[in-house]
């Protein structure tokens, strides 16, 4: 049993940063992605940033300059550093990681953390 549990969420004015961490526990195999989606209200659930183990990172356009991807593969652990934040920023944030399981056929497995609120606002 996989679980990701995300802290650091809270509520900062525009301009501001902030850092969420994932710490991830259980059984999880070796190759894997992990990364950070954020769903504001009434919108859709969408990917902010994501990284490999190698440490290939991939962002939304959105944060690109802003924000910071990294992970401690020994601690099993992701963060998320946020800088210049803006109100559009407001959403959940969701701690991701998908893990390649090997088999016939091979599969990725979806882990997701239960989220963490972040509020920018004056």
């Amino acid at each position: 049993q996989v679980q990701l549990v995300e802290s650091g969420g809270g509520l900062v004015q525009p301009g501001g940063s902030l850092r969420l961490s994932c710490a991830a526990s259980g059984s999880i195999p070796s190759i894997n992605i992990m990364g950070w989606y954020r769903q504001a209200p009434g919108k859709q659930r969408e990917l902010v940033a994501r990284i490999t183990g190698p440490g290939n990172t991939n962002y939304a356009d959105s944060v690109k300059g802003r924000f910071t991807i990294s992970r401690d593969n020994a601690k099993n652990a992701v963060y998320l550093e946020m800088n210049s934040l803006k109100p559009e920023d407001t959403a959940v944030y969701y701690c991701n990681t998908k893990a390649f399981v090997a088999g016939t056929p091979s599969t990725w497995a979806d882990y997701w953390g239960q989220g963490t609120q972040v509020t920018v606002s004056s």
